[in-house]
């Protein structure tokens, strides 16, 4: 069974950090792109970042400049580093990956959320 677990979330004031943490589990052959959504309350998800199994990132224009997406492979973990924080940015964070397990096809998995609230 495949699964991702997301950490980090939290309760800051408008221009501080946070990191989040997104670690999958489970009999993974591999893993390709992994990404970070969010949704506040009343409004769509939206995608924050994303990042490749090659590297290369891209972000959403409200977040450009703020935010960095990484990974490491080898620990199965996506990261996600917001400064400047702003309370626009209150929301619940969604980790999101494309895994092909040891049987199971290419498939898209969702982490639980973490809940990212800044304050004025």
């Amino acid at each position: 069974q495949v699964q991702l677990v997301e950490s980090g979330g939290g309760l800051v004031q408008s221009g501080e950090s946070l990191r989040l943490s997104c670690a999958a589990s489970g009999t993974i052959r591999y893993i390709n792109d992994m990404r970070w959504y969010r949704q506040a309350p009343g409004k769509q998800r939206q995608l924050v970042a994303v990042i490749t199994s090659g590297g290369t990132t891209d972000y959403g224009d409200s977040v450009k400049g703020r935010f960095t997406i990484s990974r490491d492979s080898a620990k199965r973990t996506v990261y996600l580093q917001m400064n400047s924080l702003k309370p626009e940015d209150t929301a619940v964070y969604y980790c999101n990956a494309d895994i092909r397990g040891i049987i199971k096809p290419l498939l898209t998995y969702w982490g639980q959320g973490t809940q990212v609230t800044v304050s004025s």
